[in-house]
């Protein structure tokens, strides 16, 4: 009865997916791998592969094949655990890793530090010692890699650059002279932190942006509120959106 039943789960689904990860040596699995199959019948033959010690799971839907070493089960190449997290979910880099991308620095984080406009990123994908920063707008996803990089400076007060601050302030504008790009950011901006539109309204007055669009920034900000601009208090338009006194 035993034998019996567990033959009856045995189904053309579970025979196929097992068959693909045996070929498939040590690698990642999605059930997206498995297109044409059922969903359900699929995550039901990994979990049984799971169960039966021949996969890892890492997360919901994420499973590795390891290979046996002379130093036990192989372990995830962290690069490509990294870019399956970058498929399912929008993982933006911050903090130093931002400025880094941008130029702001030369220096390598010892932690890894991203963003994502979802609740939570899988630990095992981004690695327990990832700082996370969360609920970052839905807007996000728009953008490109290097337009959030540049949201997360400018969220910050370009204090994660290593230049001096009147390099910063330049390098800062050379990067919105990308055609549109400022446009882009501007669209992001009603979902942003008072301070960061204060900061974007300071420079695109500073490189000539339209009127229309510096008016709808003004207008989303308290007349009363000052806001510390960090690095970037330097911007020629400080002062008249809202930056505070610098002190000497």
């Amino acid at each position: 009865m035993g034998q019996a039943s567990r033959t009856s789960r045995r189904t053309p689904v579970t025979d196929s997916v097992r068959r693909r990860v045996r070929q498939g040596g040590e690698r990642l699995w999605r059930i997206a791998d498995f297109r044409g199959a059922s969903f359900v019948a699929v995550a039901q033959a990994l979990s049984r592969l799971t169960r039966a010690g021949e996969l890892q799971r890492l997360s919901k839907g994420v499973y590795y094949r390891p290979r046996t070493t002379a130093f036990g089960p192989s372990t995830p190449n962290p690069a490509d655990v990294r870019r399956l997290a970058e498929h399912d979910w929008t993982v933006f880099p911050a903090g130093v890793p931002a400025a880094n991308l941008l130029g702001f620095t030369t220096q390598a984080s010892a932690r890894s530090e991203v963003a994502t406009s979802g609740l939570s990123l899988p630990r095992k994908l981004v690695g327990g010692d990832t700082v996370v920063h969360t609920r970052r707008p839905a807007a996000w996803a728009r953008l490109t890699t290097s337009e959030a990089a540049l949201l997360d400076l400018l969220r910050r007060g370009a204090r994660t650059s290593e230049l001096p601050p009147e390099e910063t302030v330049r390098r800062t504008l050379a990067l919105f002279a990308e055609p549109g790009r400022f446009e882009r950011l501007a669209r992001v901006a009603p979902h942003e932190p008072p301070r960061v539109r204060a900061i974007l309204g300071a420079i695109g007055e500073q490189i000539g942006t339209r009127r229309v669009v510096l008016d709808r920034l003004r207008d989303s900000l308290n007349s009363l509120s000052r806001f510390d601009f960090g690095l970037l208090a330097g911007l020629s338009s400080a002062r008249r959106w809202h930056a505070k006194e610098r002190k000497p």
